[in-house]
C-alpha cells in the first residue's frame, strides 16, 4: 500500500471511529495529547505522511492496532463483525437519512420510496419501519446538529423515549410516557439508536 492510501485510511478510518465511538476531534486530542491541528491537517488531507508516534496514539485512543488503522476499512470491517451472531448471520436492514428539514414533507412516504430517494445507513439489530432523522438543530444537552438518531416509526411502547415534531415551532423534541398527538404536533417514533457526528 502506498504512502497515499495508507494516509487517505487513516483519515477515513479516524473520521469513522470518531462518528462511531460518539467522540469528538477535541475528545481525541484531550486523550491523546495529539494537538488539534495535527488532527485537523490528516481529516483535511494535508499531511502526507503522518509520524508513526502520532498513528500509534491515535489506534491506543480507539484501541484498535497500529496496523488496522493505516490499512483496513474499519467501517467494513466492523459491519461484517457485528453481523455474525450465535444465531447466524443477521442481515443489516437499510435506514433511509431524512434531514430534519425534510421530515414533516418525507415523514409519510413509504420506507421503500425513501430507501430510494434518500441517503441509507445501516442498523444491526431486530427492528423494521426504521427511519434515520440527521439532526440539524440542537434537541437538548445530549444531541445536537449532526447527530443521527435510528427511528423506530409508530411501534412505540408508552415507556420507550419517542421522538416528536413540533410543527408550530418546526422543532424535534423528547417525549416519554403517554403523548396525544395534535395538529400542531406528532410521533415520529421510537428511539432505537442515537449516532453522534454522523455527517
Amino acid at each position: 500500500m502506498h504512502k497515499k492510501e495508507k494516509v487517505e485510511n487513516l483519515k477515513s478510518n479516524i473520521k469513522y471511529l470518531i462518528r462511531s465511538r460518539g467522540e469528538t476531534q477535541l475528545s481525541l486530542c484531550n486523550a491523546s495529547g495529539l494537538t488539534r491541528t495535527t488532527i485537523y491537517n490528516i481529516l483535511e488531507g494535508k499531511v502526507v505522511n503522518v509520524q508513526q508516534s502520532t498513528i500509534r496514539k491515535i489506534s491506543n485512543f480507539f484501541g484498535v492496532s497500529y496496523k488496522e488503522i493505516e490499512t483496513e476499512d474499519l467501517e467494513a470491517k466492523e459491519i461484517i463483525e457485528s453481523s455474525i451472531s450465535p444465531q447466524g448471520n443477521k442481515n443489516p436492514a437499510a435506514v433511509p437519512i431524512i434531514r430534519e428539514s425534510r421530515l414533516v414533507r418525507d415523514f409519510d412516504k413509504a420506507i421503500g420510496e425513501l430507501s430510494t430517494i434518500c441517503p441509507l445507513t445501516y442498523y444491526f439489530g431486530v427492528a423494521h419501519n426504521l427511519i434515520g432523522v440527521l439532526l440539524e438543530n440542537k434537541i437538548d444537552d445530549a444531541n445536537g446538529p449532526g447527530d443521527l438518531l435510528i427511528v423506530k416509526k409508530d411501534g412505540s411502547t408508552k415507556e420507550s423515549e419517542k421522538l416528536a415534531y413540533d410543527k408550530k415551532n418546526k422543532q424535534l423534541y423528547f417525549v416519554s410516557g403517554t403523548f396525544k398527538c395534535s395538529e400542531e404536533s406528532f410521533i415520529v417514533g421510537e428511539v432505537v439508536e442515537e449516532r453522534f457526528n454522523a455527517k
